[in-house]
């Protein structure tokens, strides 16, 4: 204990000093009274020291940074000043130092005494004083302080890079840089943590709550994958022979703060190699640990999904590692089930997440062993039964791909009644890597064994010609290699059929022939024929178009589906009005396929599109006046021949155009739109027994306003632009906020045409009491849809909007019809 007689006698010895230090000029006194408070520092007995530190030594600083403008400072050499001044801020108590440099560097002006204060600072974290800072709390004699003293420091060291940056903007030092402060601060962490095994070994009890706070509270700022990156090897290598390590570790992350452990463990979870490190580093904590139970079992596999599939795996091998976390990992496998299975989480959620669940659901699959496969057989073929059912049902092709293939993984793992599902899908990257989910990772590949169990040698493997003799005895005694082949690239198969010369006896051969070659070839000419006489085509256009789009497929013909449509295009092309007329009400009659009515709405836009383009038969005259055919009986003199090269190699150079402008063409889709157009319309609302639009149907409603929106978007400079505008605004409205996100991306890129395509006049005036709420909404959609593509569709809206509103506003014109 000290005794009172001692505590005064510094106070008094300290006070003299500093009133040496503030009102005298002369540089010797202030020599003299350095000396004396670096002596308390170094050469005291220990209980001077001691109560120097505690009572005193914070007022020293400030009083040493206060006093950094006075005449003696500036008048101490370099050596005076590293001997007497610098040496009390790198000796002295490492928490004090630290907040009294970060007060001073927030005080003080831009000039040379912050220059010197901030190569304190620099010196003060290289020279390994936040370690011992760390060290310092990790004993039990460790410096006493308040929760607000404590929380203070946390947050100097936590955000030093903050704070210099925000006072030395561009002359910060690059010690204080994020992406070198805070690996230089994990390596400190990590010396204090090794100090600490050191001191258990030793017999000496520890503290490391104060560590967990730093580790916490620089995870919560976003500093974890700077800090893991240095931590995380070195705990993964020190715990695999080290069990104090092992200690130290797990009790490092039970002392994190309960509003801290998510980011911690989140970060740990991302730098660790595999589950074994985990496993070493967090013990069984999910056991002990409620919230880190639900960070690891709930949060990250169910609520977020931004995470690698190698982070899956650590997770999900870090529970199935040990007898004693089992349980949680079947418990992840059910909530994971029902998440999966779940049809509103199929609609409601984004593809990532989908896709993240299924990944989590097949690496549970993966990690169970027979015997707990077989207990919980019942509820994964009820979630396999329900899941399927709900993703195939989607419209989005990469949810029904991922349900396909997840029900082929789950099926054949199981093996129900030794069947497996079977689809046929196209590969893709995604689809590779969940399949690939159901291999153990950790299985070592080795070298294929024979049927006996034995290794063939490795003379034998390494000359395939050994094996394949054993096989093959006599295959050179048949051999054909003396024979020359005969060459039969230019044979022709001969075909009994001949193809139809008229469009009259094509139908006929679709109607009635029997004969698969005389309906391949009259498939193959039916284009052709249609575009070329246009006459013959309008007195059979409905007949043909009916007689195509219920024609099947019967004799497999190569690029069926591709032959239909490019004749039905052609026959709308060719006699508009009454096919698409015919077309848009077979599209609400009954007893058609979902598949046929698709066609119809692809048939249509194709033939759109193609109508709203220049007509390829009326020649260009810019280029068929260089193209004249070339006779030989009319052969050019010599000189002409010369001249005219001479003409071709010769580069001229002009303001104006080389060649005639191109001449204008009719555009032959904007008097038929409406005929495209408003016939879809009719029906929408009036459910059939095959064909419910507004109900099940949501595929074909998506595809219908797509087409819809297509339409619009063609119409562009069309008179009938604006009636065409306010009617799919119309439709669309009731229907903007459904569920399937295929309609919601097709009501958005509806939405996108009428601003796209219909004047801006007619904007500012017919839909005027819609323009507010039309905002408001694509706002919402922008901001909060689950769908990626919505919300970019919604941004395009808004700015296509914005810019049509803006170009009528500054336009006179349109104010004055305003006003």
């Amino acid at each position: 204990m000290e005794s009172p007689c001692l505590t005064t006698d510094i106070r008094l010895e300290v006070s003299e000093c500093f009133r040496s230090l503030t009102l005298s000029a002369s540089k010797q006194d202030a020599i003299r009274s350095l000396q004396t408070l670096r002596s308390y520092l170094e050469e005291a007995p220990e209980n001077a020291s001691t109560s120097f530190q505690r009572s005193h030594f914070t007022r020293t600083l400030q009083v040493l940074i206060k006093n950094m403008q006075a005449d003696w400072f500036h008048d101490l050499t370099v050596a005076q000043h590293s001997e007497l001044w610098d040496v009390l801020f790198l000796r002295g108590p490492p928490e004090q130092v630290l907040l009294a440099l970060m007060e001073g560097i927030g005080e003080l002006r831009p000039g040379s005494n912050l220059d010197h204060l901030v190569s304190i600072t620099e010196k003060f974290i290289q020279s390994g004083r936040l370690a011992d800072l760390l060290w310092s709390y990790c004993l039990t004699t460790g410096p006493v302080d308040s929760p607000q003293l404590r929380e203070t420091l946390l947050t100097r060291i936590v955000a030093l890079p903050d704070l210099t940056a925000n006072k030395l903007k561009h002359n910060n030092k690059p010690a204080f840089l994020p992406q070198h402060y805070y690996p230089l601060l994990a390596k400190e962490m990590l010396t204090a943590l090794e100090r600490t095994c050191n001191a258990l070994k030793g017999g000496t009890s520890c503290s490391l709550t104060f560590v967990a706070q730093t580790l916490g509270k620089l995870c919560a700022h976003g500093h974890s994958r700077l800090l893991f990156a240095v931590m995380a090897p070195k705990m993964s290598s020190s715990t695999r022979t080290d069990m104090v390590w092992q200690r130290v570790c797990c009790k490092l992350l039970e002392n994190v703060p309960q509003r801290w452990t998510e980011s911690v463990l989140i970060g740990l979870v991302q730098a660790v190699h595999g589950p074994d490190a985990l496993g070493r580093i967090m013990s069984n904590l999910v056991l002990t640990n409620k919230t880190a139970q639900f960070v690891i079992t709930h949060k990250i596999l169910l609520l977020q999904y931004q995470y690698e599939t190698g982070m899956l795996r650590v997770v999900l091998g870090y529970l199935a590692a040990d007898k004693d976390r089992r349980p949680l990992l079947i418990q992840v496998l059910r909530s994971v089930s029902q998440a999966w299975a779940n049809p509103s989480a199929v609609k409601h959620t984004p593809v990532e997440q989908q896709l993240y669940v299924s990944k989590a659901l097949l690496l549970c699959v993966c990690l169970l062993h027979d015997a707990e496969l077989q207990e919980l057989r019942s509820e994964l073929l009820q979630c396999l039964l329900g899941g399927m059912q709900s993703h195939l049902d989607s419209n989005v092709v990469r949810i029904r791909r991922m349900g396909m293939v997840v029900g082929e993984c789950l099926s054949s793992r199981m093996n129900i009644n030794g069947t497996k599902l079977k689809f046929e899908y196209e590969q893709d990257e995604e689809t590779r890597e969940l399949l690939s989910l159901l291999t153990p990772f950790n299985v070592d590949e080795s070298e294929p064994e024979s049927e006996d169990g034995v290794s063939p040698p490795e003379e034998i493997r390494g000359n395939p010609s050994m094996t394949s003799s054993k096989t093959e005895p006599d295959s050179d005694l048949d051999s054909d290699d003396e024979f020359t082949p005969y060459d039969m690239s230019g044979d022709q198969e001969i075909n009994k059929a001949s193809p139809p010369r008229y469009l009259r006896d094509c139908l006929e051969n679709l109607i009635s022939s029997e004969d698969p070659e005389r309906v391949e070839f009259s498939l193959r000419v039916a284009e052709g024929l249609v575009r070329k006489n246009a006459f013959a085509t309008k007195e059979i256009s409905v007949q043909l178009s009916k007689v195509l789009l219920h024609m099947e497929d019967k004799y497999s013909i190569n690029g069926f589906l591709a032959l239909r449509q490019a004749t039905m295009v052609a026959i709308v092309v060719s006699d508009c009005i009454p096919v698409t007329e015919f077309l848009s009400t077979e599209f609400y009659s009954l007893n058609y396929s979902l598949r046929q009515r698709l066609d119809i709405l692809e048939v249509l836009v194709l033939a759109a599109q193609e109508l709203s383009k220049p007509n390829p038969d009326i020649p260009n005259p810019s280029v068929t006046a260089d193209l004249t055919p070339y006779s030989a009986d009319n052969a050019a003199h010599w000189r002409q021949v010369i001249e005219e090269r001479i003409q071709a190699k010769t580069k001229r150079i002009s303001k104006g155009a080389s060649q005639p402008p191109t001449k204008a063409t009719a555009n032959r889709y904007a008097p038929v739109a409406g005929y495209f157009f408003f016939p879809l319309l009719r029906n929408y609302d009036k459910p059939q027994v095959t064909f419910d639009l507004l109900g099940s149907d949501h595929l074909v409603l998506g595809r219908l306003i797509h087409t819809l929106g297509i339409f619009m978007h063609l119409a562009v400079n069309a008179p009938v632009a604006a009636q065409m505008g306010r009617a799919l605004l119309d439709f669309v409205w009731t229907l903007r906020y459904h569920t399937d996100q295929m309609v919601r991306r097709g009501i958005l890129f509806s939405v996108c045409s009428v601003f796209m395509s219909m004047p801006s006049q007619n904007i500012l005036v017919d839909l005027a009491d819609q323009l507010f709420e039309t905002r408001s909404w694509l706002a919402d959609v922008a901001e909060g849809d689950l769908d990626a593509d919505c919300r970019s569709l919604a941004m395009q809206s808004l700015v296509l909007m914005d810019k049509s509103l803006k170009k009528q506003l500054e336009s006179p014109h349109a104010l004055s019809i305003e006003s």
